[in-house]
């Protein structure tokens, strides 16, 4: 019951189908079954109605799974400390259902994984677990979730979903399912071939950000301002599409998923040159905002090391409160490494809490936009940093996201 598993649910239980949530997270239980919400863009009344309407209820008991018609995994698909795909959610979720399996049961996958996960691995925990077989007593299929937190496109109807079954009868029984929601379904002959679109599509963004952030690293050098350039190239009709520089991908999928494809590549003895050099680029964004963060401080007679640093910004993108694998967690860690004392101010994430891998941050709040800092470091497009007056700040604003519009005597771009 995340970011893309809410969501999802609610959307049924508007169409009236009768939803049940499992999520091991027994708060999130209670929240959801008192009509609360802990998610800024999914907003309490939501969920109220649902509840309230008896459409939706949420649990923490697999058992519920022996009720349904059909049970759609929603979990993460992280990497390991190796960067390794770590399918441990997936099939931790396929081992508590399978007990739960009746025949005729549609489970769908949604998560983002490598091609051949639908049936390679959570298809046999399904049958040894369940004594049934995929494709014969029970259906399977992939459809790739298209969630965009705060973006209110990706909760339209008219959004094309993507469905990919194991047999031609498990992916009309999806098509069925999902039909009843979407408008526009996109059936594709395999489940690995919908694995694959749905890496295709966060690759694609993944290699496009790696190319604007080269190219902003070097048009800063030649005197050239990189989102000046995006906004006249991207006045041309056809054959261009703009994508944005920032200080580093975040996100659950852009930054993750090409090393899921990478990884698998490797076991067909292939070296995806081109996903990884852009991956490379992206992950040492940091870094190259940290270096901008160092001359500026330099350029106003400070030095890194004992400057007080507000990062304006925790999430990862405008408007919303999701954080996950946000790049300014890395602006954190390597700014207080080189001695800075760091702050953050978000209007939407309060307090670091424990859900992150950065255990030494859990209980860092979000502390006020002052003057009592050496430098400032905009690192979301938050709207509500878009009206700050920068003019009152005393020391240089290191700008990652074209934010700043009014001239400043101490303005960076990184």
């Amino acid at each position: 019951m995340g970011y893309v598993g809410l969501p999802l649910s609610l959307r049924f239980a508007k169409a009236g189908i009768q939803v049940t949530g499992i999520d091991t997270d027994a708060a999130k239980v209670r929240e959801l079954n008192a009509g609360r919400s802990y998610i800024l863009h999914i907003p309490a009344g939501e969920i109220q109605e649902q509840v309230q309407a008896g459409r939706f209820a949420a649990t923490s008991n697999f058992a519920a799974v022996a009720e349904a018609d059909a049970c759609l995994i929603c979990v993460p698909t992280p990497l390991t400390p190796n960067r390794e795909p770590d399918l441990s959610f997936i099939l931790d979720s396929g081992k508590s259902m399978a007990p739960h399996l009746k025949k005729n049961i549609l489970v769908v996958l949604e998560s983002t994984t490598y091609p051949g996960t639908t049936d390679e691995e959570l298809r046999p925990i399904l049958e040894q677990g369940s004594g049934l077989t995929a494709g014969n007593d029970f259906h399977l299929a992939f459809c790739p979730e298209r969630e965009d937190p705060g973006n209110p496109a990706s909760a339209s109807a008219d959004l094309p979903r993507i469905i990919g079954g194991l047999t031609p009868a498990c992916r009309e029984k999806a098509q069925e399912l999902y039909g009843k929601v979407f408008q526009r379904l996109v059936p594709v002959s395999s489940c690995r071939v919908a694995e694959a679109a749905k890496l295709l599509e966060n690759i694609f963004r993944s290699v496009n950000i790696g190319l604007v952030n080269e190219l902003k690293v070097t048009f800063l050098q030649m005197g050239i301002d990189i989102w000046e350039v995006i906004d006249a190239a991207k006045t041309k009709p056809f054959g261009f599409m703009p994508f944005y520089p920032g200080p580093g991908l975040g996100g659950h999928c852009v930054p993750i998923d090409p090393f899921y494809l990478t990884w698998k590549a490797r076991q067909y003895g292939l070296h995806t040159r081109f996903i990884e050099l852009a991956g490379e680029i992206n992950t040492h964004m940091p870094e190259f905002v940290v270096s901008r963060i160092a001359d500026a401080l330099n350029d106003a007679g400070k030095c890194l090391r004992g400057s007080r640093i507000l990062i304006l910004g925790l999430a990862y993108k405008g408007n919303v409160d999701d954080d996950r694998e946000s790049p300014s967690y890395a602006l954190l860690d390597l700014l207080t490494a080189k001695g800075a004392k760091v702050d953050y101010n978000d209007p939407f994430v309060s307090e670091i809490s424990n859900k992150h891998t950065r255990p030494h941050l859990i209980g860092k709040r979000s502390l006020p936009i002052s003057n009592d800092y050496d430098a400032w470091v905009i690192a979301t497009p938050h709207d509500a940093f878009r009206t700050l007056d920068y003019g009152t700040f005393g020391g240089p604003i290191i700008d990652t996201r074209n934010i700043v519009k009014t001239p400043h005597p101490r303005l960076y771009r990184a």
